[in-house]
């Protein structure tokens, strides 16, 4: 319905709409400056159920537009004017050899031997279901694909990577080497080793800024995170000389800085990885090959691997109020984050924040040991409560 929608606006304004059918957004993304077209959207819901679909934008070079862009689109929405008539029409075309052009630009990019590797992957009934099994298995692994049956309304439910169980479960009852987990549309990945255990956004980007630092192809030696990436990552990275730049939450602050500053590795601790030596956004299915070609290169396990980052006890918790956005004033919250600072010193981190889409604020804590992670984050949360109206929604790390 949204497809039809928007591409019947896009013809009635002149545009002619090129629909490529169901792809991650990262193939997207490629395809755009690859067929010079003028941008592309992605219908999607991202990690989120399907009632969240939206649309993602991107520019004639595959980039996501930035904020102003986004905002002189919306603008343009509204603004009056005429429409085109008669042959001044768009037209729709379709073109499903896009997801071939992607899927054999992937392997030649990363043409990395899975040869006797036994993995899992979940595809969260979603986009990665046309892509990622057949891409793993003509590199040579033996592919058991759950999460590949979607019906339009069982996107990123009890899978994918919002959701790790499933993956768990099946590498652990298959004895599989691994498992990968992508969500929905396919720009983020995790992992689980072959005991289960699950290697998160961190350790995986861990592991991928080591593997091109050794191979010299790091550039200016740094790479970009979030406020939320563990401090088990920056102790890592440290002790490899390896810098780390911080940026607000989402993965649009990631690429900004990057560009800003011309590296080409970021992420986020959800999986969203960006390596700008192979596209120009967050691939889940070209992170899985750099992350295994980095495993299979070293000759070790995932678990092995995994382990050059000791990840520090972490907590979140939502702490739903009633005023969206409103930190400024709440002192009681700020006092109790300076005693927790206090404590915690160079051996901690917290991080407080109002979101910016929902009337949550967010309470991230960090800490040496699990039970002060815990003991600090719920003292914190419960300020945030009594100063802000609301009450704990949701906990999770």
């Amino acid at each position: 319905m949204l497809e039809g929608a928007l591409a019947a606006g896009l013809a009635s304004a002149g545009c002619d709409p090129v629909l490529v059918g169901v792809l991650p957004t990262p193939a997207v993304a490629e395809l755009v400056p690859a067929s010079g077209s003028a941008a592309g959207a992605v219908i999607s819901a991202s990690h989120n159920p399907f009632p969240d679909n939206g649309i993602k934008l991107f520019g004639p070079d595959g980039f996501k537009l930035d904020d102003d862009e986004e905002a002189a689109v919306e603008a343009a929405l509204d603004a009056p004017g005429g429409r085109p008539e008669a042959d001044a029409l768009g037209a729709v075309e379709h073109w499903p050899e896009g997801r071939d052009r992607y899927v054999e630009s992937l392997i030649e990019r990363r043409p990395v031997d899975l040869s006797g590797l036994s993995i899992v992957v979940d595809c969260a009934h979603g986009a990665t279901t046309t892509t990622a099994p057949e891409v793993l298995e003509r590199l040579g692994a033996r592919v058991r694909a759950i999460g590949v049956a979607p019906d339009g309304l069982n996107i990123n439910v009890a899978c994918g990577s919002t959701d790790l169980g499933a993956v768990a479960a099946e590498v652990r009852s298959s004895g599989a080497d691994l498992g990968l987990a992508f969500d929905g549309d396919g720009d983020r990945v995790l992992a689980v080793d072959a005991s289960g255990a699950v290697v998160d956004g961190d350790q995986i980007l861990a592991i991928c800024a080591l593997d091109l630092h050794a191979a010299g192809r790091l550039a200016g030696g740094a790479v970009v995170t979030t406020t939320m990436t563990n401090l088990g990552f920056r102790r890592a990275m440290a002790d490899e000389g390896i810098e780390v730049r911080w940026t607000d939450v989402g993965d649009r602050y990631v690429l900004e800085e990057m560009r800003r500053g011309g590296f080409v590795l970021g992420g986020e601790q959800s999986g969203h990885m960006i390596n700008l030596l192979h596209g120009p956004s967050g691939d889940g299915l070209a992170t899985s090959l750099h992350l295994l070609g980095a495993v299979t290169g070293r000759g070790v396990t995932l678990a092995e691997a995994a382990a050059v980052m000791r990840r520090l006890p972490q907590r979140l918790v939502n702490v739903r109020v009633s005023r969206k956005g409103d930190l400024a004033g709440a002192e009681g919250v700020w006092e109790r984050v300076r005693a927790c600072e206090a404590e915690l010193g160079e051996d901690g981190r917290v991080v407080v924040r109002a979101s910016g889409t929902e009337p949550l604020v967010r309470v991230m804590v960090e800490a040496p040991t699990a039970e002060a992670c815990e003991r600090w984050c719920d003292d914190i949360a419960a300020a945030a409560s009594r100063e802000l109206g609301g009450e704990p929604a949701a906990a999770a790390g």
